[in-house]
Protein backbone atom coordinates (compact mmCIF):
# COMPACT_ATOMS: atom_id res chain seq x y z
CA UNK A 1 0.00 0.00 0.00
CA UNK A 2 1.45 3.54 -0.83
CA UNK A 3 1.98 5.83 2.16
CA UNK A 4 2.28 9.69 1.42
CA UNK A 5 5.48 11.07 0.89
CA UNK A 6 7.69 11.85 3.71
CA UNK A 7 9.32 15.48 2.94
CA UNK A 8 12.19 15.47 5.16
CA UNK A 9 12.91 11.31 4.08
CA UNK A 10 12.54 12.21 0.19
CA UNK A 11 15.39 15.48 0.67
CA UNK A 12 17.69 13.42 3.01
CA UNK A 13 17.48 10.75 0.04
CA UNK A 14 17.88 13.49 -2.69
CA UNK A 15 20.87 15.06 -1.16
CA UNK A 16 22.73 12.11 0.22
CA UNK A 17 22.95 10.36 -3.53
CA UNK A 18 25.89 12.70 -4.46
CA UNK A 19 26.54 10.99 -7.84
CA UNK A 20 22.91 11.61 -8.93
CA UNK A 21 23.88 15.04 -8.69
CA UNK A 22 26.97 14.93 -10.42
CA UNK A 23 25.31 13.29 -13.47
CA UNK A 24 22.44 15.79 -13.46
CA UNK A 25 25.25 18.55 -13.47
CA UNK A 26 27.19 16.76 -16.00
CA UNK A 27 23.99 16.69 -18.59
CA UNK A 28 23.02 20.38 -17.86
CA UNK A 29 26.46 21.56 -18.78
CA UNK A 30 26.62 19.50 -22.09
CA UNK A 31 23.00 20.86 -22.85
CA UNK A 32 24.49 24.08 -22.15
CA UNK A 33 27.41 23.95 -24.50
CA UNK A 34 25.46 22.54 -26.84
CA UNK A 35 23.06 25.91 -27.43
CA UNK A 36 26.32 27.70 -26.67
CA UNK A 37 27.27 25.73 -30.19
CA UNK A 38 23.73 26.61 -31.93
CA UNK A 39 24.49 30.07 -31.11
CA UNK A 40 27.75 29.79 -32.83
CA UNK A 41 26.59 28.12 -35.57
CA UNK A 42 23.86 30.85 -35.91
CA UNK A 43 26.37 33.53 -35.84
CA UNK A 44 28.42 31.99 -38.47
CA UNK A 45 25.99 30.84 -40.88
CA UNK A 46 24.71 34.53 -40.50
CA UNK A 47 28.26 36.00 -41.26
CA UNK A 48 28.54 33.36 -44.29
CA UNK A 49 25.37 34.70 -45.86
CA UNK A 50 26.21 38.21 -45.31
CA UNK A 51 29.39 37.93 -46.99
CA UNK A 52 27.51 36.18 -50.23
CA UNK A 53 25.15 39.19 -50.46
CA UNK A 54 28.24 41.33 -50.13
CA UNK A 55 29.66 39.40 -53.35
CA UNK A 56 26.31 38.93 -54.89
CA UNK A 57 24.85 42.46 -54.35
CA UNK A 58 28.45 44.15 -56.11
CA UNK A 59 28.91 41.59 -58.40
CA UNK A 60 25.89 39.79 -59.44
CA UNK A 61 27.11 37.29 -62.70
CA UNK A 62 29.58 36.12 -60.03
CA UNK A 63 26.69 33.84 -58.73
CA UNK A 64 27.03 31.89 -61.92
CA UNK A 65 30.55 30.39 -60.58
CA UNK A 66 30.58 31.15 -56.91
CA UNK A 67 27.54 29.18 -56.35
CA UNK A 68 28.43 26.14 -58.36
CA UNK A 69 32.32 26.26 -56.39
CA UNK A 70 31.03 26.06 -53.11
CA UNK A 71 28.28 23.28 -54.12
CA UNK A 72 30.97 21.05 -55.77
CA UNK A 73 33.39 21.74 -52.32
CA UNK A 74 30.66 21.54 -49.63
CA UNK A 75 29.55 17.87 -51.58
CA UNK A 76 32.73 16.56 -51.92
CA UNK A 77 34.29 17.33 -48.60
CA UNK A 78 30.84 15.85 -47.07
CA UNK A 79 31.17 12.65 -49.08
CA UNK A 80 34.89 12.47 -48.45
CA UNK A 81 35.26 13.51 -44.91
CA UNK A 82 31.69 13.79 -43.12
CA UNK A 83 29.11 11.82 -44.84
CA UNK A 84 26.97 11.48 -41.77
CA UNK A 85 26.57 14.98 -41.84
CA UNK A 86 24.63 15.38 -45.08
CA UNK A 87 20.96 17.25 -45.33
CA UNK A 88 19.30 18.17 -42.31
CA UNK A 89 20.27 16.04 -39.76
CA UNK A 90 17.11 15.01 -38.43
CA UNK A 91 17.26 12.00 -40.16
CA UNK A 92 20.72 10.58 -38.65
CA UNK A 93 19.00 11.45 -35.32
CA UNK A 94 16.20 9.38 -35.40
CA UNK A 95 18.18 6.65 -37.33
CA UNK A 96 20.21 6.71 -34.10
CA UNK A 97 17.32 6.63 -31.50
CA UNK A 98 16.09 3.74 -33.73
CA UNK A 99 16.52 0.03 -32.20
CA UNK A 100 18.82 -1.13 -34.96
CA UNK A 101 21.36 1.24 -34.03
CA UNK A 102 22.20 -1.04 -31.03
CA UNK A 103 25.99 -0.08 -30.90
CA UNK A 104 28.45 2.85 -30.60
CA UNK A 105 29.90 2.49 -33.99
CA UNK A 106 26.68 2.17 -35.69
CA UNK A 107 25.21 5.25 -34.26
CA UNK A 108 28.64 7.61 -34.36
CA UNK A 109 28.04 7.54 -38.05
CA UNK A 110 24.97 9.39 -38.07
CA UNK A 111 25.16 11.38 -34.28
CA UNK A 112 29.03 12.36 -33.22
CA UNK A 113 30.94 15.39 -31.83
CA UNK A 114 32.86 14.88 -35.20
CA UNK A 115 29.88 15.35 -37.07
CA UNK A 116 28.74 18.43 -34.86
CA UNK A 117 31.80 20.22 -35.89
CA UNK A 118 31.64 19.02 -39.60
CA UNK A 119 27.49 19.87 -39.74
CA UNK A 120 28.79 23.40 -38.87
CA UNK A 121 30.82 24.11 -41.28
CA UNK A 122 29.33 22.40 -44.18
CA UNK A 123 25.93 24.22 -43.63
CA UNK A 124 27.73 27.47 -43.36
CA UNK A 125 30.06 26.81 -46.60
CA UNK A 126 26.30 26.33 -48.23
CA UNK A 127 25.23 29.15 -47.09
CA UNK A 128 28.55 31.33 -48.41
CA UNK A 129 27.47 29.63 -51.77
CA UNK A 130 23.74 30.94 -51.33
CA UNK A 131 22.11 27.77 -51.44
CA UNK A 132 18.43 27.52 -50.42
CA UNK A 133 19.00 25.41 -47.22
CA UNK A 134 18.27 26.19 -43.33
CA UNK A 135 20.40 25.65 -40.32
CA UNK A 136 17.43 24.75 -37.57
CA UNK A 137 17.47 21.30 -39.39
CA UNK A 138 21.16 20.68 -39.34
CA UNK A 139 21.17 22.44 -35.59
CA UNK A 140 19.53 19.15 -34.12
CA UNK A 141 22.28 16.73 -35.36
CA UNK A 142 24.87 19.28 -33.96
CA UNK A 143 23.55 19.08 -30.69
CA UNK A 144 22.34 15.95 -30.07
CA UNK A 145 26.16 15.06 -31.28
CA UNK A 146 26.82 16.88 -28.19
CA UNK A 147 24.82 15.33 -25.36
CA UNK A 148 25.33 11.73 -26.76
CA UNK A 149 28.95 12.95 -26.38
CA UNK A 150 27.71 13.17 -22.08
CA UNK A 151 26.61 9.46 -21.85
CA UNK A 152 30.95 8.41 -21.42
CA UNK A 153 30.50 10.47 -18.22
CA UNK A 154 27.73 8.88 -17.01
CA UNK A 155 27.24 6.53 -14.24
CA UNK A 156 25.86 3.74 -15.63
CA UNK A 157 23.11 3.94 -13.14
CA UNK A 158 22.38 7.26 -13.99
CA UNK A 159 19.02 6.59 -15.96
CA UNK A 160 20.08 9.03 -18.68
CA UNK A 161 20.70 6.30 -21.61
CA UNK A 162 21.47 7.16 -24.70
CA UNK A 163 18.38 7.40 -26.24
CA UNK A 164 17.15 10.10 -23.65
CA UNK A 165 20.18 12.17 -24.15
CA UNK A 166 19.80 11.97 -27.75
CA UNK A 167 16.32 13.50 -27.60
CA UNK A 168 17.33 15.78 -25.55
CA UNK A 169 20.35 17.10 -27.77
CA UNK A 170 18.03 17.17 -30.80
CA UNK A 171 15.19 19.19 -29.14
CA UNK A 172 17.56 21.28 -27.39
CA UNK A 173 18.66 22.11 -31.11
CA UNK A 174 15.46 23.56 -31.94
CA UNK A 175 15.02 25.74 -29.03
CA UNK A 176 18.54 27.13 -29.21
CA UNK A 177 17.89 27.80 -33.20
CA UNK A 178 14.36 29.37 -32.74
CA UNK A 179 14.96 31.17 -29.36
CA UNK A 180 11.93 28.61 -29.00
CA UNK A 181 12.06 26.32 -25.85
CA UNK A 182 8.80 25.19 -26.04
CA UNK A 183 8.90 24.28 -29.39
CA UNK A 184 12.17 22.45 -28.29
CA UNK A 185 9.80 20.31 -25.91
CA UNK A 186 7.53 19.48 -28.19
CA UNK A 187 9.84 18.59 -31.06
CA UNK A 188 11.35 15.94 -28.81
CA UNK A 189 7.70 14.45 -28.55
CA UNK A 190 6.16 14.51 -31.44
CA UNK A 191 9.15 13.75 -33.60
CA UNK A 192 11.94 12.06 -31.84
CA UNK A 193 10.25 10.15 -29.14
CA UNK A 194 6.80 10.20 -29.47
CA UNK A 195 7.20 9.55 -25.35
CA UNK A 196 9.16 11.27 -22.66
CA UNK A 197 10.36 8.31 -20.15
CA UNK A 198 8.85 9.64 -16.93
CA UNK A 199 11.90 9.18 -14.15
CA UNK A 200 13.71 11.32 -16.56
CA UNK A 201 11.55 13.78 -18.21
CA UNK A 202 12.57 16.53 -15.50
CA UNK A 203 15.72 16.62 -16.68
CA UNK A 204 15.41 16.42 -20.62
CA UNK A 205 12.96 19.54 -20.38
CA UNK A 206 16.07 21.18 -17.91
CA UNK A 207 18.42 20.19 -20.63
CA UNK A 208 15.87 21.95 -23.76
CA UNK A 209 14.82 24.82 -21.77
CA UNK A 210 18.81 25.24 -21.01
CA UNK A 211 19.90 25.20 -24.86
CA UNK A 212 17.01 27.72 -25.47
CA UNK A 213 18.77 30.13 -22.96
CA UNK A 214 22.02 29.94 -24.16
CA UNK A 215 20.19 31.66 -27.55
CA UNK A 216 18.27 34.09 -25.38
CA UNK A 217 21.34 35.24 -23.37
CA UNK A 218 22.87 35.79 -26.83
CA UNK A 219 19.98 37.25 -29.03
CA UNK A 220 17.69 38.42 -26.70
CA UNK A 221 13.89 37.86 -25.51
CA UNK A 222 12.84 38.46 -28.76
CA UNK A 223 10.54 36.37 -31.00
CA UNK A 224 12.41 35.62 -33.96
CA UNK A 225 10.87 37.35 -36.72
CA UNK A 226 9.35 40.37 -34.06
CA UNK A 227 5.59 40.35 -32.83
CA UNK A 228 3.11 40.50 -36.07
CA UNK A 229 0.73 43.05 -36.32
CA UNK A 230 -2.18 40.83 -37.16
CA UNK A 231 -5.66 42.00 -37.54
CA UNK A 232 -8.88 40.58 -35.52
CA UNK A 233 -10.50 37.36 -37.63
CA UNK A 234 -13.93 37.37 -38.06
CA UNK A 235 -15.83 35.28 -40.51
CA UNK A 236 -14.72 36.62 -43.27
CA UNK A 237 -11.16 35.52 -42.96
CA UNK A 238 -12.64 31.89 -43.17
CA UNK A 239 -12.53 31.44 -47.02
CA UNK A 240 -8.83 32.79 -47.26
CA UNK A 241 -7.42 30.99 -44.12
CA UNK A 242 -8.95 27.69 -45.99
CA UNK A 243 -7.24 28.07 -49.23
CA UNK A 244 -3.82 28.72 -47.48
CA UNK A 245 -4.31 25.50 -45.31
CA UNK A 246 -4.92 23.56 -48.47
CA UNK A 247 -2.87 25.24 -50.58
CA UNK A 248 0.25 24.69 -48.71
CA UNK A 249 -0.97 21.22 -47.80
CA UNK A 250 -0.79 20.35 -51.24
CA UNK A 251 3.14 22.05 -52.21
CA UNK A 252 4.42 20.86 -49.08
CA UNK A 253 3.35 17.07 -49.88
CA UNK A 254 4.47 17.46 -53.06
CA UNK A 255 7.84 18.55 -51.96
CA UNK A 256 7.84 15.84 -49.13
CA UNK A 257 7.63 13.83 -52.05
CA UNK A 258 9.72 14.76 -54.50
CA UNK A 259 12.94 15.09 -51.46
CA UNK A 260 11.73 11.06 -50.73
CA UNK A 261 11.99 10.15 -54.06
CA UNK A 262 15.34 12.25 -54.74
CA UNK A 263 17.52 10.90 -51.74
CA UNK A 264 16.33 7.38 -51.66
CA UNK A 265 17.05 7.15 -55.80
CA UNK A 266 13.45 6.13 -55.98
CA UNK A 267 13.07 7.60 -59.33
CA UNK A 268 15.25 5.81 -61.72
CA UNK A 269 15.53 8.71 -64.36
CA UNK A 270 18.67 10.10 -65.69
CA UNK A 271 19.48 12.58 -63.04
CA UNK A 272 19.43 10.22 -60.44
CA UNK A 273 21.77 8.03 -62.54
CA UNK A 274 23.71 10.75 -63.50
CA UNK A 275 23.69 12.04 -59.65
CA UNK A 276 24.91 8.38 -58.21
CA UNK A 277 28.10 8.66 -61.10
CA UNK A 278 29.15 11.62 -60.81
CA UNK A 279 28.12 13.07 -57.67
CA UNK A 280 30.45 16.39 -58.15
CA UNK A 281 29.45 17.12 -61.92
CA UNK A 282 26.01 16.70 -60.63
CA UNK A 283 26.84 19.02 -57.79
CA UNK A 284 28.22 22.21 -60.08
CA UNK A 285 24.92 21.56 -62.65
CA UNK A 286 22.77 21.70 -59.96
CA UNK A 287 24.71 24.81 -58.59
CA UNK A 288 24.70 26.74 -61.73
CA UNK A 289 20.75 26.42 -61.99
CA UNK A 290 20.34 27.38 -58.23
CA UNK A 291 22.23 30.59 -59.02
CA UNK A 292 20.41 31.37 -62.65
CA UNK A 293 17.14 30.85 -59.93
CA UNK A 294 18.69 33.54 -58.08
CA UNK A 295 19.50 35.76 -60.64
CA UNK A 296 15.73 35.40 -61.77
CA UNK A 297 14.42 35.74 -58.51
CA UNK A 298 16.09 38.96 -58.08
CA UNK A 299 18.44 37.19 -55.31
CA UNK A 300 15.39 36.42 -53.17
CA UNK A 301 15.86 32.40 -53.58
CA UNK A 302 19.14 32.83 -52.01
CA UNK A 303 19.78 31.39 -48.41
CA UNK A 304 17.71 30.67 -46.16
CA UNK A 305 14.49 33.40 -46.92
CA UNK A 306 14.14 34.77 -43.65
CA UNK A 307 15.01 37.93 -44.68
CA UNK A 308 12.21 37.47 -47.25
CA UNK A 309 9.55 36.53 -44.64
CA UNK A 310 10.56 39.22 -42.58
CA UNK A 311 9.89 41.79 -45.25
CA UNK A 312 6.58 40.13 -46.03
CA UNK A 313 5.80 40.21 -42.31
CA UNK A 314 6.48 43.81 -41.96
CA UNK A 315 4.45 44.81 -45.48
CA UNK A 316 8.03 46.11 -46.70
CA UNK A 317 7.80 44.13 -49.99
CA UNK A 318 5.30 41.97 -52.35
CA UNK A 319 6.53 39.20 -53.09
CA UNK A 320 6.38 38.20 -56.95
CA UNK A 321 4.27 35.47 -58.48
CA UNK A 322 7.48 33.55 -59.08
CA UNK A 323 9.02 33.28 -55.81
CA UNK A 324 6.79 30.56 -54.29
CA UNK A 325 8.19 28.24 -57.03
CA UNK A 326 12.07 29.40 -57.39
CA UNK A 327 12.29 29.43 -53.80
CA UNK A 328 9.86 25.53 -53.94
CA UNK A 329 12.72 24.92 -57.03
CA UNK A 330 15.74 26.33 -55.95
CA UNK A 331 15.17 24.11 -51.80
CA UNK A 332 14.55 21.03 -53.14
CA UNK A 333 17.62 21.42 -55.87
CA UNK A 334 19.96 22.36 -52.91
CA UNK A 335 18.87 19.24 -51.01
CA UNK A 336 19.18 17.06 -53.84
CA UNK A 337 22.70 17.67 -54.46
CA UNK A 338 23.53 16.03 -50.58
CA UNK A 339 25.27 19.17 -48.74
CA UNK A 340 24.28 19.68 -45.20
CA UNK A 341 21.49 21.98 -44.97
CA UNK A 342 18.21 21.55 -43.47
CA UNK A 343 14.59 23.02 -44.96
CA UNK A 344 12.70 24.49 -41.81
CA UNK A 345 13.55 28.25 -43.27
CA UNK A 346 13.53 27.99 -46.47
CA UNK A 347 10.12 25.69 -45.82
CA UNK A 348 9.05 28.86 -43.45
CA UNK A 349 9.59 31.33 -46.60
CA UNK A 350 7.72 29.14 -49.08
CA UNK A 351 4.87 29.65 -46.57
CA UNK A 352 5.12 32.70 -45.92
CA UNK A 353 5.05 33.64 -50.15
CA UNK A 354 1.78 31.60 -50.58
CA UNK A 355 -0.10 33.49 -47.84
CA UNK A 356 0.98 37.07 -49.14
CA UNK A 357 0.17 36.16 -52.56
CA UNK A 358 -3.62 34.76 -51.40
CA UNK A 359 -3.36 37.94 -49.02
CA UNK A 360 -3.17 40.28 -52.24
CA UNK A 361 -6.00 38.16 -54.02
CA UNK A 362 -8.29 38.29 -51.20
CA UNK A 363 -7.89 40.66 -48.27
CA UNK A 364 -5.05 42.21 -47.95
CA UNK A 365 -5.28 43.96 -44.76
CA UNK A 366 -5.16 40.17 -43.58
CA UNK A 367 -1.71 39.79 -44.88
CA UNK A 368 -0.13 39.17 -41.74
CA UNK A 369 -1.93 36.45 -40.65
CA UNK A 370 -2.34 34.74 -43.74
CA UNK A 371 1.62 34.75 -43.96
CA UNK A 372 1.77 33.35 -40.51
CA UNK A 373 -0.76 30.63 -41.50
CA UNK A 374 1.21 29.94 -44.68
CA UNK A 375 4.82 29.44 -42.58
CA UNK A 376 2.97 26.90 -40.55
CA UNK A 377 1.01 25.25 -43.11
CA UNK A 378 3.49 24.53 -45.27
CA UNK A 379 6.32 23.47 -42.24
CA UNK A 380 3.43 20.91 -41.32
CA UNK A 381 2.73 19.43 -44.83
CA UNK A 382 6.75 19.23 -45.33
CA UNK A 383 7.52 17.34 -42.16
CA UNK A 384 4.11 16.05 -41.25
CA UNK A 385 4.76 17.69 -37.54
CA UNK A 386 2.21 19.81 -36.87
CA UNK A 387 2.02 20.53 -33.58
CA UNK A 388 5.49 21.45 -33.66
CA UNK A 389 5.07 23.55 -36.49
CA UNK A 390 1.98 25.80 -35.29
CA UNK A 391 4.62 26.06 -32.17
CA UNK A 392 7.51 27.02 -33.98
CA UNK A 393 5.51 30.05 -35.95
CA UNK A 394 3.66 30.67 -33.04
CA UNK A 395 6.86 31.39 -30.61
CA UNK A 396 8.35 32.93 -33.88
CA UNK A 397 5.74 35.66 -34.51
CA UNK A 398 4.61 35.96 -30.90
CA UNK A 399 1.59 34.92 -32.23
CA UNK A 400 -0.28 34.13 -29.29
CA UNK A 401 -3.48 35.33 -30.37
CA UNK A 402 -3.33 33.70 -33.32
CA UNK A 403 -2.73 30.17 -31.53
CA UNK A 404 -6.46 28.69 -32.60
CA UNK A 405 -5.86 29.70 -36.32
CA UNK A 406 -2.14 28.55 -36.67
CA UNK A 407 -3.16 25.04 -34.60
CA UNK A 408 -6.07 24.78 -37.62
CA UNK A 409 -3.69 25.55 -40.31
CA UNK A 410 -0.84 23.32 -39.62
CA UNK A 411 -3.36 19.92 -38.64
CA UNK A 412 -4.98 20.62 -41.75
CA UNK A 413 -2.29 21.39 -44.27
CA UNK A 414 -0.64 18.18 -42.56
CA UNK A 415 -3.72 16.02 -43.22
CA UNK A 416 -3.31 17.05 -46.74
CA UNK A 417 -0.11 16.04 -46.91
CA UNK A 418 0.08 12.67 -45.91
CA UNK A 419 -2.71 12.09 -48.37
CA UNK A 420 0.12 12.53 -50.99
CA UNK A 421 3.23 11.66 -49.30
CA UNK A 422 4.78 9.55 -46.87
CA UNK A 423 6.14 11.39 -43.38
CA UNK A 424 9.32 12.74 -44.86
CA UNK A 425 11.75 12.06 -41.85
CA UNK A 426 10.78 8.49 -41.27
CA UNK A 427 11.13 7.58 -44.82
CA UNK A 428 14.99 9.13 -45.22
CA UNK A 429 15.64 7.64 -41.99
CA UNK A 430 14.25 4.26 -42.89
CA UNK A 431 16.48 4.14 -46.26
CA UNK A 432 19.57 5.28 -44.15
CA UNK A 433 19.52 2.24 -41.77
CA UNK A 434 18.48 -0.16 -44.56
CA UNK A 435 21.93 1.73 -46.79
CA UNK A 436 24.35 1.06 -43.23
CA UNK A 437 26.32 -1.75 -43.34
CA UNK A 438 25.13 -5.12 -41.50
CA UNK A 439 27.65 -6.83 -38.65
CA UNK A 440 29.31 -9.32 -41.42
CA UNK A 441 30.34 -13.11 -39.93
CA UNK A 442 34.29 -13.65 -39.98
CA UNK A 443 36.05 -14.33 -43.58
CA UNK A 444 38.77 -15.98 -44.30
CA UNK A 445 41.52 -14.20 -44.72
CA UNK A 446 41.91 -14.49 -48.81
CA UNK A 447 38.26 -13.58 -48.80
CA UNK A 448 37.22 -10.81 -50.53
CA UNK A 449 36.05 -8.24 -48.20
CA UNK A 450 32.56 -7.49 -48.67
CA UNK A 451 31.51 -4.29 -49.90
CA UNK A 452 28.99 -1.44 -48.38
CA UNK A 453 26.94 1.34 -49.29
CA UNK A 454 27.30 2.63 -45.45
CA UNK A 455 26.63 6.39 -45.22
CA UNK A 456 30.36 6.34 -43.24
CA UNK A 457 33.53 8.26 -44.68
CA UNK A 458 34.05 7.40 -48.01
CA UNK A 459 37.44 5.94 -48.77
CA UNK A 460 40.21 8.50 -50.85
CA UNK A 461 39.16 8.50 -54.59
CA UNK A 462 35.42 6.88 -54.45
CA UNK A 463 32.13 7.95 -53.76
CA UNK A 464 30.03 7.42 -51.12
CA UNK A 465 26.70 6.16 -51.98
CA UNK A 466 25.37 7.23 -48.90
CA UNK A 467 21.92 8.90 -49.15
CA UNK A 468 22.22 12.86 -49.08
CA UNK A 469 18.89 13.27 -46.68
Amino acid sequence: MNREPDFFEGLQSELSNGRRWLDRVIVLAYAAIAGLLVVGFTLLSEFAFDLFQHVYARLPWMALIWTPACTVLAVWCTRRYFSGAAGSGIPQVLVALSPEANSQNTRERFVSLRLTFGKIGLASLGLLGGLSLGREGPSVQVAAGVMQHSHRWLHRESGMDMHALLVAGGAAGIAAAFNAPLAGVVFAIEELSRRLESHNSGLIIAAIVLAGLMGVSVFGNESYFGVIKAAPLSWSALLPGLLVALTCGALGGLFARLLIASLTDASPDRFSRWRKRFPLRFAAGIGLVIAIIGLVSGGHSFGSGSDAVRAMLNGESEVSLLFVPLKFVATWLTAWTGVAGGIFAPSLSIGAGVGQLLAVWSSPELSPSLIAMGMAGFLAAATQAPLTSFIIVMEMVDGRAMVLSLMASAMLASLVSRMISRPLYVSLAEFMLKASPRPQPATAAHDPAPTTTAPGPASPGTASTAPPP
